[in-house]
Order: C-alpha cells, then structure tokens, then sequence
C-alpha cells in the first residue's frame, strides 16, 4: 500500500511537472477579447475596468445579425429570383451556391460564410480597443461536436484569428453572472434563443 501511494505521488509530481514545462511552451497571448458567434445574432466584448464590456458596432449596436452579404451581391441590382442561393454537395461537404448573374455563381463554405462574422466582429473591436486583435475565445453550442467545433476555429482561422479557446453557451453564461457571486445558492442558466434550449447547472 505504501508502495502504491509513493508511486501515486511521484506520478502526480512527474505530470504537474510536465503541465508546467507544456504551459511555459505556450506563446503569449495578446489582448483577448470573446466572441458569441450566435446564430441569428453575434456580439464581441473585451475585459475592461474589471467587467466584461459589450462593444457597440460602427451603429451603435452592442449586437449585430449573423448575415452577410458579399461585395459582387451587393453591387447586383437584380432581384434573385427562386434556387439563386442553395446548397450543394462538393466533395461530401456542405457548400452555399450563389447565383450572382445567369453565368456568374460561387461558392462558399460554411467556414468563409463565419469567418465574414468573425471578421467583423474583430473589427468591431479593433476599431473600439485601437489594436490589433489576434487571440479570442469563441462561445458555441453545447452540443457541437468535435467537427463543428474544429470548423469554428478554422473559421477563426480564415478571419485571422487565433481561437485560444472555445467554451460552451451555458458555461460562459454561468461564468458571466458568477464572477462576483461569493454565496453557495445552486444556480440553473438557461441559454434560449431562436432554434435551441440548452441548460447549465452551477452548484
């Protein structure tokens, strides 16, 4: 039995030891500002004067819908008429088809389609915090998978972002309203929005 526990301790000190030479490794991260990549709306803020602030956009608003809208749509005139915007198969994944003119049509993938939001929600910050910002955390759904959330940060990615860390819906919410909560109450979130529930318990 001692043997065993002397063995434990030796492997605790052997992987904080390795923890600790891994994080000193890691590159220094720059300002870091949180990105809630929504799905009907998106907002970024940065950790300012000991509270998190929710940066307003170049019109005032604190949130902006997810939608975009590329240069060479917004130049058409014409009205798009029925199967101008679909999705396609290319390869086994998922693209957006764009029917700009009768022999004029893109693609995108639903990466560079995020990517467009995360651009400018950095701009957003930017143009706020007057820096340049690399380093982000993004928020995402409970449920995605590893895939999605690897198509998160690759989307990052894409926006010239690094994706330092992505944390669930629920959790950033619970972690937002408990920063200064010093009590021992059980506390239940529910993240609501326009196509999911999801739910986190805090005890």
């Amino acid at each position: 039995m001692a043997g065993k526990k002397k063995a434990f301790w030796f492997l605790l000190l052997f992987v904080s030891e390795l923890l600790a030479a891994e994080e000193s490794k890691q590159p220094k991260l720059g300002t870091v500002v949180g990105i809630d990549l929504g799905t009907t709306y998106s907002c970024v803020c940065a950790y300012r004067n000991g509270q998190a602030e929710i940066i307003a956009n170049d019109q005032g608003n604190r949130t902006a819908q997810s939608l975009v809208l590329s240069d060479s749509l917004e130049e058409s005139s014409e009205r798009y008429e029925d199967g101008a915007l679909q999705a396609v198969n290319k390869d086994g994944k998922p693209f957006i088809q764009v029917k700009i003119k009768d022999d004029v049509v893109k693609q995108f993938s639903p990466e560079e389609i995020s990517a467009l939001i995360l651009g400018k929600m950095k701009e957003t910050a930017e143009s706020y915090l007057g820096k340049k910002i690399k380093d982000v955390v993004i928020t995402v759904p409970a449920y995605f998978n590893d895939a999605q959330r690897q198509a998160t940060k690759d989307a990052g990615a894409i926006a010239g972002l690094n994706v330092a860390r992505m944390i669930n819906e629920p959790t950033a919410a619970a972690i937002s309203y408990g920063l200064d909560k010093k009590g021992g109450e059980n506390i239940l979130f529910l993240t609501l929005v326009a196509v999911h529930l999801m739910s986190a318990c805090c005890p």
